[in-house]
């Protein structure tokens, strides 16, 4: 009988929390310490809390790359905090890497290993 062999991942889950200057008054509608969780593909706001959408765009093209491993001299390991896109607004939305969750590729995708 063959092996099946490990189609396995992993993936860190972010947290994407809202920083500022003390006093500062943020435009964005957000409020220093909102936050989101991302768990693999999946966003996750706590009760009652939104964020804005042009903050979330911002940041979201940023996440697929944060939530793999990345050598130690990328920016993209180092580099945390995002402006937000208005340019009065002196928010900043911090991503911080949690734990690390393993995902398989036949739980993830129809499209199997052996395709181009």
């Amino acid at each position: 009988m063959a092996a099946v062999p490990d189609d396995s991942f992993e993936l860190y889950d972010l947290r994407v929390e809202v920083v500022a200057p003390e006093g500062a008054r943020l435009y964005c509608g957000a409020k220093v310490g909102d936050y989101f969780e991302l768990k693999g593909e999946m966003l996750y706001l706590p009760e009652g809390q939104g964020i804005s959408i042009y903050s979330l765009a911002s940041v979201l093209p940023l996440l697929a790359a944060k939530q793999r491993e990345t050598h130690q001299n990328d920016w993209m390991t180092s580099d945390a905090d995002i402006a937000c896109p208005d340019p009065n607004c002196p928010s900043r939305l911090r991503i911080t890497r949690l734990g690390k969750r393993r995902f398989r590729h036949s739980e993830t995708t129809a499209v199997k290993l052996d395709q181009p």
